[in-house]
């Protein structure tokens, strides 16, 4: 990942007293709400998958009363897009040109971000190879689309030349987006360098592909390889350990250690492909006329450039390099407490012994803090602080028969204070088989404005993997899902209240870093003691969470987080020198061991790499006077304006590298 997505997680300060005011001002209830209730046991229903006349079909789509529906769809689609190709081409085009590139975007969207959805998250072997077949051929016809030179040459003159229609400036910077998207694709360039840019996209998606499958294989190594005590410390086969992950958890030093080095050892094979990777990467941006990769996957986002990135990455790594080392001391004392060896932290220490330090400082394990967050009290919360911020509710509405894919999922209705919907949320929260294990959103519909004035509503479906309900248990959350619903929630209400003209730019559909930011603000509100303890209760007695077990929460998630933005920073500019000016100067293995021992004060551990790197990005802070202030001059827009443009509009001045910088390291936490 580049810069684009280095400024988004969660190790940013944000300011929140006024937001906090406002919502603290509501009254901690004793009796569960209607949407407690609800979410504290499971839907009581049954999902018929049958064609039936009371079957309203997935999402409510009549097309999709049964899996035969996605033909139907594929093909309305195909006609909508070649209809609305016609007009943009049209000597005679009475539209804005805009205006019929989102129609087409939206009719080729509409099929395609439903039917992946269902493609990973149906149980039946009918709908999903529908649904795959329905995407594939979508991606075969946008694929013909990126190739249409007429179509982009219509877009590039109404572009350069003014549209024949009146356009705004939303317009004017939407359809410059569009352009950019299409010359990504080659479509400017010659014959066979177009050729080319095809060949190297469909080369860097598989060779990306088969680098991610063989960074989560496990690593074989012979048992007469290892020490005998460690012979069945790890998964056998036959005469083969088999280290299937970093055992990061295990007391055994030695494992660990083991663990590492196994596991993190050079792969030639790894190499390769991620050189190719590179390679073909920095020939893409070449033909497309950046300098490097680095600046065609910055350019529209809030960095603006690699020189930029720089800039903020070596001034964040001069500044955290003190606080990183004070932390980093905390864990050789709890080292040296437990093994009487003093000195050297290796690698494989740090997320052992700082979960220790945290439980230390805890002192009640995840499992009594999870009976306070049953899952309706959490999504009481969320409705509550969506209220007093931003004046809209949650209100559950019962599914109908055919419009879900599970029995176990959700329908939720956004609305404003006078009872309009905004748009609808389909939460999959609990467990099940073959259900992908990663907490995510999905759009399913994004929102636009209408020719007859009214708006297409979003629909979106935020997936997470809880523990299910039972009859007598509701489904109870440990602090960090209670953090991830927070996050993924935040997705669902950029969603939900962005109010743009055009579908192509609602929500979550911006720039990379700019799409985490109301995310990474729900996680601040997530980790707030004065926002938890106005919803933590026992799921048993309403009992509110103890002040000594909420100042131990609170605390503890702030811990190490200066050693946690090193590593980040370390990963970041490694990240920008790989994607720089190719070749590379040194091998990958030299390239690694200098950049960290540069900027993360864990040396490198030789003969370990080819495992991709694991980054949890950082995020930009955002300050803002009220929710409505927030709502309406920053989610609204979506990316229907430079990301840059609409912080500038909350913050009333332009954010310098500083003000990131100070941003993160006031929220280091160096008093353990």
């Amino acid at each position: 990942m580049l810069f684009g997505t280095m400024l988004v997680g969660r190790k940013v300060k944000c300011s929140l007293p006024r937001l906090l005011d406002v919502y603290l001002r509501r009254q901690s209830v004793t009796t569960w709400s209607p949407l407690a209730s609800a979410f504290n046991s499971r839907p009581s229903r049954k999902v018929n998958f049958s064609f039936s006349r009371d079957n309203v079909g997935l999402f409510g789509s009549a097309e999709l009363k049964d899996f035969y529906g996605f033909y139907a769809l594929k093909e309305r689609a195909v006609r909508e897009s070649e209809t609305l190709i016609a007009e943009a081409v049209s000597a005679d085009r009475k539209r804005k040109m805009v205006l019929i590139f989102d129609e087409l975007s939206d009719a080729l969207c509409r099929v395609a971000d439903l039917a992946e959805f269902i493609r990973v998250a149906h149980p039946n072997l009918n709908y999903t190879s529908a649904a795959e077949d329905a995407s594939s051929n979508i991606a075969g016809l946008v694929e013909k689309l990126n190739t249409n030179v007429r179509l982009y040459e219509s877009l590039k003159q109404s572009v350069q030349d003014g549209d024949r229609c009146d356009v705004d400036e939303v317009d004017e910077y939407v359809a410059k987006l569009f352009l950019f998207d299409f010359e990504q694709c080659g479509i400017h360039l010659a014959a066979e360098k177009r050729k080319k840019v095809v060949a190297l996209n469909e080369q860097i998606l598989k060779t990306g592909a088969l680098f991610m499958e063989g960074a989560h294989q496990p690593t074989v190594v012979r048992k007469s390889a290892l020490p005998e005590k460690l012979h069945y410390c790890f998964a056998t086969d036959d005469d083969n350990a088999v280290v299937n992950g970093l055992h990061s958890d295990n007391h055994n030093e030695l494992v660990r250690e083991a663990a590492y080095r196994i596991y993190l050892y050079p792969h030639e094979q790894q190499q390769s492909k991620l050189l190719s990777l590179l390679q073909d990467r920095s020939e893409l941006a070449h033909l497309c006329g950046f300098p490097t990769y680095a600046h065609r996957a910055i350019k529209g986002t809030m960095a603006e450039t690699p020189e930029a990135v720089m800039e903020f990455l070596e001034s964040l790594a001069e500044q955290v390099r003190l606080p990183a080392g004070k932390d980093l001391d905390v864990l050789r004392k709890y080292k040296s407490k437990r093994t009487g060896i003093t000195g050297q932290l290796w690698p494989w220490d740090l997320p052992y012994y700082s979960a220790i330090a945290k439980h230390a400082r805890h002192k009640v394990d995840h499992a009594e803090f999870s009976k306070y967050f049953p899952l309706g009290a959490c999504m009481e919360g969320l409705d509550s602080l969506f209220r007093s911020l931003y004046g809209v509710s949650l209100l559950t509405e019962a599914v109908e028969e055919g419009e879900v894919w599970s029995a176990d999922v959700y329908k939720l209705a956004v609305k404003d204070e006078e009872d309009k919907v905004l748009g609808y949320i389909y939460c999959d929260f609990f467990e099940r088989s073959n259900k992908p294990q990663q907490d995510c959103h999905f759009t399913i519909r994004g929102g636009r404005e209408l020719s007859d004035g009214s708006y297409q509503l979003p629909i979106v479906v935020l997936m997470l993997n809880l523990p299910a309900p039972s009859w007598s248990l509701p489904s109870l959350l440990t602090p960090g899902m209670v953090e991830n619903l927070f996050h993924e929630m935040g997705h669902a209400m950029h969603s939900m209240l962005g109010r743009t003209k055009y579908q192509h730019v609602t929500g979550t559909r911006c720039s990379t870093d700019f799409a985490e930011v109301p995310s990474v603000l729900m996680e601040y509100f997530a980790s707030d003691h004065r926002v938890i303890s106005s919803f933590a209760r026992h799921y048993k007695t309403g009992e509110a969470l103890p002040q000594e077990m909420l100042a131990s929460l609170c605390t503890s998630r702030s811990m190490f987080g200066a050693c946690e933005t090193q590593l980040q920073v370390f990963y970041s500019i490694l990240d920008q020198r790989l994607h720089g000016n190719l070749p590379l100067e040194t091998g990958l293995t030299d390239i690694l061991t200098e950049t960290q021992n540069t900027y993360y004060s864990i040396p490198h551990v030789p003969h370990s790499c080819g495992k991709p790197l694991r980054i949890r990005p950082v995020a930009v802070e955002s300050h803002r006077s009220s929710g409505e202030r927030y709502r309406r001059n920053l989610l609204a827009h979506g990316g229907g304006k430079p990301p840059m443009c609409l912080v500038e509009g909350l913050l009333n001045r332009r954010p310098t590298t500083d003000d990131f910088v100070r941003s993160l390291v006031a929220d280091f936490d160096v008093s353990h």
